[in-house]
């Protein structure tokens, strides 16, 4: 309760809004909340202005900049992010107002990037001295990194509007576009050369240093001598004749060794650990002298106290360390790079993922006399060239590179100097949500073109949800309490799978605190694509990063937070709310498709689509089908209805030349699918653009979209290999989204692509269960409506109504003829409608006898009389199960309707039964009139934890809905 108490919003919402949820949640008891509640009575009469719960009405939190000296305060009443300014920009605050959560814990980075091979850290405070919190007396002993980008000033901007949105059709026409709120942009210089090279910080191998030596194992110069264990036949450095490739028993030694320049100051190899599941043995670089060794190695296997779990090991030439840099899981299924980096003061064993920075594993005092040489490979544990009594099983694994480096050289003139270029970080806060975008810009005023391998958009030090000490095999981390996703999102039906490729929740190597003993807890929030980008930046151009969109939530409850997300798609996508009544035509020929489109307008549908299997091909650009397809659009126009066509993108194959080539063991999404950069992919989008300039139509439904999958060929004219193939194939997708979305043209996109122009997906159904009965289809439909909507809005998920056979089931699962199974057919469309969601009712026809279309006009009729609150959000009361009632609450706390429950019977027998009706999120407090679906009405109080009892009757295998205004 403290919590609500002494937060900035103050008392009188803590306590005039207090949910019934938040006091179950809060353990309050009964005597409590009697006391909490005549408080609020007499807040009431003394409080002439109180804030109110931002789910019911968030128009007073209003998005503001406040400047105090050297810090940047972005605050909307509801979330709140400090930004400091000196000695270098870094968030040291976010904290959720609403409930008075702090969500930091740490001062990190505001992002980091990889231009022309080497990464920089964008801004950030050092000095920290624990992990676990962070307090206020602390941040003023925060010093700069002087090899991080540094901070040059900010502006004061509007939000941006990432593409156009046309509002031609029903929806929340009175939403802002772009959404209102505030834009702070913090631009970044790069630090001086000299800072960056004398720092001491694991800088690339290669910055400020001449090449001594390097190869990637095409050959063996005579400066090589290999070892090879005579423990097996089969025991080589050169595996079916690929040089590099180990192929011995897993305890025995396969190395290569080399003398070493004395001018050797970093010594560095990269390993593919393969089948390798090594302890002592396990594959590293190895120095000789003449009375010692020393090795820094990957531990595949394990070690004495971690069964299973791969790490560093470090032989320092007197003692094992079998897990170097403490024990922590490292994920080693791709390369790893090691090194020694010596210096004057000491040797620095430093390790470097594929994809990520070199950390420092362990510090070894300063060599008093160079190594003689160096292996590289498998030896045994001191770094000999030994093999162990138990042998092991045949192993393979790969020495991919090997190089060394001399001393850092001042006089190596780098490609890049500060003013060259410009980092800039953007946030935005937007009303009435707590809710913070944010995305990083690259401006090149070098006079160069300059590479940009990888970036780091958002990095938050979060407060961890739970504290787990032990791991097991099947234990599962709670991730912190916010909501990330990103605008590159897709290969999925939810927000957090879609965007599981770039929002990773990562365990922080700076906090040592801990309780969880492999330091594994995911509190370190990083968003970044797996790939790439790989863009190539020329001087006086703009590099733009996908946008991150972070959502602190102010409650642990289900509902809540779904609320919460839903709010905020309304805000971010708001043609998500669009929203209209839509038939898939089953055939299109000219006939066929002239019958859906009258009698979708007899009986108020409002689109027409073309469906699979129909015959529709967007495909065909010839100028006689063109004109053809413009036919139907200007009838369905003189009809009032629109119409649109279906599309496949992905899931088929095209051709060699043109499907993606995958790495090997990786396989296409979907099996097959053609390369976005591939000739035939821009010829397929290139179709798109052409059909929709020229048809008429107005609605794309988009199957197969891009899944993300990526392309290793180097002869596709859209990307150059891998790197850069998964950015370059989104951009062309997510450009014609957001086309598509400025000209009005409606999505229907089996795929997260809502933050770049998606308008619904499915709402989540299996296909083949439209094959199973018709009365189970029924129940199906609202459990698959009630599990959808908790994080969707109803107008983002479509349903399914197949009117004809669709895949099997024969006349027990088909609708057709309609008039035979009226009963059902209705209960289909008030199962949908009911919940504000629409279905794609697939089938030659809507109605085929007066009675039926009477049934269908009475049920659309009542639908768009209802609109506003039916496509509110759903409150979820009672999942469906077959053998009693099931019902939802549809609520619009702005409307005149301020809710509808919506209550089915799914037996054979008529059912009276009282509910409890819960009308916080409707937006009422006091009293409300109701109206039933038997034309009843009356007026009831609400009781002080905001319910009514209402009594329904609700006819066997029917519907009955109830008003509250």
């Amino acid at each position: 309760m403290d919590i609500f108490l002494t937060n900035s919003i103050g008392i009188q919402k803590a306590l005039l809004y207090l949910p019934k949820h938040y006091c179950f949640q809060m353990n309050i008891k009964t005597k409590i909340l009697q006391s909490i509640f005549l408080l609020q009575a007499l807040l009431f009469s003394f409080c002439s202005v109180a804030q109110t719960d931002w789910l019911i009405d968030n128009s007073s939190y209003t998005a503001k900049l406040i400047e105090s000296g050297d810090r940047l305060e972005l605050s909307n009443g509801l979330v709140k992010r400090v930004i400091k300014i000196s000695p270098n920009a870094a968030t040291i605050s976010l904290d959720n107002l609403y409930s008075g959560e702090s969500f930091l814990r740490g001062v990190k980075p505001e992002a980091e990037i990889t231009i022309d091979g080497v990464n920089y850290e964008v801004g950030g405070l050092k000095g920290q001295p624990n992990y676990a919190f962070l307090k206020k007396e602390w941040i003023a002993d925060l010093s700069n990194n002087s090899t991080a980008m540094q901070f040059s000033g900010y502006e004061i901007l509007d939000t941006e509007m990432p593409f156009e949105w046309a509002k031609i059709r029903y929806g929340d026409h009175n939403a802002p576009w772009p959404p209102k709120g505030i834009h702070l942009r913090l631009d970044f210089d790069l630090p001086e050369t000299n800072q960056l090279l004398l720092s001491g910080s694991p800088l690339p191998s290669d910055l400020g240093r001449k090449t001594i030596y390097e190869t990637n194992f095409n050959s063996l110069d005579k400066g090589w001598t290999r070892y090879e264990s005579t423990s097996h036949a089969r025991s080589s450095f050169e595996n079916e004749g690929k040089l590099g490739e180990i192929y011995t028993l897993q305890n025995s030694s396969v190395y290569v060794e080399r003398k070493i320049d004395q001018s050797t100051r970093i010594i560095e190899a990269t390993f593919n650990t393969g089948t390798d599941q090594a302890e002592e043995f396990g594959p590293g670089i190895s120095l000789v002298w003449a009375d010692k060794t020393i090795k820094f190695y990957l531990r595949p296997g394990d070690n004495s106290y971690d069964d299973g779990i791969p790490m560093f090991g470090l032989w320092d030439g007197e003692k094992h360390i079998q897990a170097a840099g403490g024990r922590s899981k490292q994920g080693i299924s791709t390369a790893w790079s090691l090194r020694f980096r010596i210096t004057d003061e000491a040797v620095f064993c430093e390790a470097k993922p594929k994809k990520g920075d070199w950390l420092t594993i362990g510090e070894l005092p300063a060599f008093s006399t160079s190594p003689m040489s160096v292996r590289i490979g498998k030896t045994n544990g001191s770094g000999e060239g030994k093999d162990d009594k138990e042998l092991g099983e045949l192993v393979r694994l790969q020495v991919v590179d090997f190089a060394l480096y001399g001393d850092i050289d001042t006089t190596i003139v780098p490609k890049l100097q500060p003013g060259d270029l410009t980092v800039s970080v953007h946030y935005e806060l937007y009303d009435g949500i707590p809710v913070f975008g944010k995305w990083i810009s690259v401006k090149n005023s070098s006079g160069k073109t300059i590479n940009i391998g990888d970036f780091t958009s958002e990095i938050i030090a979060a407060v961890e949800y739970e504290s787990l000490v032990e791991m097991r095999e099947n234990t599962v981390f709670h991730e912190p309490n916010i909501h990330v996703e990103t605008d590159f999102a897709f290969s999925s039906m939810t927000a957090r799978d879609a965007n599981s490729h770039v929002v990773k929740w990562l365990p922080d190597p700076e906090y040592s605190s801990q309780v969880n003993y492999l330091r594994q807890t995911p509190a370190l929030l990083k968003v970044s694509p797996e790939f790439g980008p790989d863009q190539d930046l020329k001087s006086g151009d703009e590099f733009t990063s996908f946008r991150t969109f972070v959502l602190p939530h102010d409650s642990y409850e289900r509902e809540r937070q779904g609320l919460a997300l839903r709010k905020m798609y309304k805000t971010l996508a708001p043609w998500t709310t669009e929203n209209p009544l839509m038939m898939h035509a089953r055939f299109a020929d000219w006939e066929g498709v002239k019958n859906a489109i009258d009698q979708a307008s007899e009986v108020g549908f409002e689109m027409v689509i073309l469906t699979f299997g129909s015959g529709f091909n967007i495909e065909d650009d010839s100028d006689e089908y063109l004109a053809e397809m413009k036919r139907y659009a200007d009838y369905a126009k003189g009809k009032g209805v629109e119409i649109g066509g279906y599309s496949l993108f992905a899931s088929r194959s095209i051709g060699a030349e043109t499907d993606v080539v995958m790495p090997e063991g990786k396989r296409p999404t979907f099996g097959n699918s053609p390369c976005i950069g591939s000739d035939w992919g821009q010829e397929y989008f290139q179709k798109l653009y052409n059909f929709y300039e020229k048809s008429g139509f107005t609605l794309l439904e988009h199957d197969g979209s891009y899944p993300g999958d990526i392309c290793i060929s180097e002869d596709h004219p859209g990307h150059k290999g891998l790197a850069d193939s998964r950015w370059n194939q989104y951009q062309v997708i997510s450009d014609f989204y957001k086309w598509s979305r400025g000209k009005g043209i409606y999505l229907n996109i089996p795929d997260y692509y809502f933050m770049t122009g998606g308008s619904k997906i499915a709402m989540g159904y299996r296909e083949v269960n439209w094959s199973l009965p018709r009365n189970e289809q029924l129940i199906h439909a609202r459990q698959n409506i009630f599990d959808g909507t908790w994080e969707k809005t109803s107008t983002m998920g479509w349903m399914f109504v197949p009117l004809t056979e669709y895949q099997g089931g024969g006349a027990a699962a088909t609708i057709e003829p309609l008039n035979e199974h009226l009963a059902h057919y209705e209960m289909m469309i008030a199962s949908n409608l009911g919940a504000g969601v629409q279905a794609c009712y697939r089938g030659p026809r809507l109605y085929d006898t007066e009675e039926t279309k009477m049934m269908v006009k009475k049920r659309v009729e009542w639908y768009k009389k209802h609109r506003a609150v039916l496509e509110g959000d759903i409150i979820h009361l009672k999942r469906a199960n077959g053998i009693d009632l099931d019902y939802w609450l549809n609520v619009n706390p702005s409307g005149e309707e301020k809710g509808m429950l919506a209550v089915y019977n799914p037996t054979d027998h008529e059912i009276t039964k009282k509910i409890t009706v819960p009308l916080y999120y409707a937006g009422l407090s006091d009293k409300t009139k109701i109206t039933g679906s038997d034309g009843s009405v009356k007026e009831l109080t609400l009781n002080r934890e905001y319910e009514v009892e209402v009594e329904v009757i609700v006819p066997a295998n029917g519907d009955a809905w109830v008003i509250f205004q």
